[in-house]
């Protein structure tokens, strides 16, 4: 996926759109929770279309390159060997960023309809962004203490 000097430039600014279009639904579940046009915005699905889009568009000329040189056992020298290259790093990040946002959608969502205080909700969110694993995970955990907190206690 070598690619040439006027390439690299279009690299980048696609990894810059890449993030630019998956800022905005982060703010609105971090720091606008509770805003109407928030939980909107958040319910449908489209906001994860954009950088799944950008991905398809970016991996699909180059799938027959990505799969060559990651379906036969991949190891971790290879996939290193294969992020040295700016637009399998820019790939890779865009597959990030569709995973994590669509964690952070769910982690919102699901946060709203078990009507978890933002308080918890929000740190959870910004961890996810940054960690989506680690978020899910502490997320999941709140999620559990939460319900159990409202069960009574059995005797």
């Amino acid at each position: 996926m070598e690619q040439e000097a006027g390439h690299t430039m279009s690299i980048e600014i696609l990894f810059y759109i890449n993030n630019i279009i998956v800022m905005p639904f982060w703010a609105l579940m971090i720091f606008a929770p509770h805003w109407s046009w928030t939980k909107r915005i958040l319910a449908s699905l489209w906001v994860v279309v954009p950088s799944a889009v950008l991905y398809l568009v970016m991996v699909v000329p180059n799938l027959t390159y990505i799969f060559t040189n990651l379906a036969d056992r991949p190891t971790a020298a290879g996939v290193a060997a294969l992020m040295s290259d700016p637009l399998a790093a820019t790939i890779s990040w865009t597959h990030f960023l569709v995973i994590d946002l669509f964690i952070g959608r769910w982690i919102y969502l699901d946060g709203h309809e078990r009507k978890l205080t933002a308080w918890i909700v929000s740190p959870i969110l910004f961890i996810a962004y940054n960690f989506s694993p680690i978020g899910l995970l502490l997320y999941l955990a709140a999620r559990y203490f939460s319900h159990r907190q409202f069960e009574p206690a059995s005797r």
